[in-house]
């Protein structure tokens, strides 16, 4: 009784060209129906015969058709959490006017490095992409679950070097997030994917900066943390050589006195609502720890699910034995009424 419940037709043609050459099947067994009846004695088919092969259309017309069960099976599906951390490495992002839990005069950038620490508490178990952004962006570190990996990533940032510095441009992690997040998704369709970028919101290029709004369709979920004041700092200049440190401040070209760079909270809110995220300042007595990154650190944790899928299951051998068999005894008759003959 519940075969004939779970009992269905699925075309391994396709229903168009499956229930076409099944509808000819059928206009072929009622043509044989027809003739076998208008000709009576007048044929040596005897009803047995005709019933036969008539029998052996409409058989074929049902395999055509592929009758098939449906089955549920219940799966235990593993939803993870990935998270993409994105820093901002522009000169600016070395003004010391940050400031991290209970931490304040640091530079904008070692916030952004106890942020993204504990980032890695606060998803446990979670897989983690690491980025870097300035004149241009990069993947500095693949998907991941070594939270170590993580970690050591974040200890060993620093701000691109001034003299390199064309301007800060907002928008230049747009492409490799979109094309990773791409990535991930196809490989993980089962996957929340979240993203954590960190900047100070100075956007200083000469290009009007492009929207965050194509991240959205990729995303669960977005944050976007601002580092620095608002009163601003002197942006220190820094050396090509690595460990080393240039003497002086970046000046501003107009006046020729150094230049003050401040956060920009306005832009960083944009950012944002254009991913329909959150808006975040790390400030002294601030973390990660705490508001929508929180709520979501225990939204977005690694859960089991069960996921019911449907698996149809085609019954074309039954048919395909009884079709045979009547071939045989079609081929057998046939061999013996010609002997018969001879």
């Amino acid at each position: 009784m519940n075969i004939l419940k779970s009992l269905t037709f699925e075309p391994a043609l396709g229903w168009v060209a499956g229930g076409l050459l099944a509808g000819l099947l059928l206009l072929l067994a009622l043509a044989l129906v027809i003739h076998g009846l208008r000709k009576g004695r007048d044929t040596d088919a005897d009803r047995w015969a005709l019933t036969r092969r008539t029998a052996m259309v409409l058989i074929l017309a049902l395999m055509v058709l592929t009758p098939s069960t449906i089955s549920k099976t219940t799966n235990k599906a593993v939803n993870a959490t990935d998270v993409f951390i994105a820093v901002d490495v522009t000169g600016s992002m070395a003004v010391k006017d940050a400031g991290y839990g209970d931490q304040e005069g640091i530079s904008r950038l070692e916030a952004a490095r106890a942020a993204a620490h504990d980032l890695t508490r606060i998803y446990p178990d979670a897989s983690f992409s690491a980025l870097s952004f300035g004149a241009s962006a990069s993947v500095d570190l693949p998907l991941t679950p070594d939270v170590r990996a993580v970690d050591n990533w974040a200890r060993g940032l620093a701000t691109e070097p001034t003299s390199r510095s064309a301007g800060s441009s907002l928008d230049a992690p747009l492409d490799r997030l979109s094309l990773v997040m791409k990535q991930t998704r196809d490989r993980h369709p089962d996957d929340r994917i979240l993203l954590y970028l960190i900047s100070d919101g100075e956007q200083t290029g000469p290009d009007e900066r492009r929207s965050f709004s194509v991240l959205r369709e990729g995303l669960d979920d977005a944050f976007v943390l601002g580092t620095g004041s608002a009163k601003g700092g002197m942006v220190p200049l820094s050396s090509d050589v690595a460990g080393s440190d240039a003497d002086g401040w970046v000046t501003d070209p107009m006046t020729g006195q150094p230049g003050i760079s401040a956060m920009d909270p306005k832009t960083l809110k944009a950012m944002a609502d254009e991913m329909s995220g959150h808006y975040q300042a790390l400030a002294k007595g601030a973390t990660v720890r705490e508001g929508a990154t929180a709520t979501a650190s225990k939204r977005y944790r690694v859960t089991r699910v069960d996921q019911v899928r449907q698996h149809v299951t085609p019954l074309v051998w039954p048919l395909a034995l009884v079709e045979l068999a009547l071939i045989l005894i079609e081929a057998g008759l046939w061999v013996h009424t010609s002997r018969r003959l001879l």
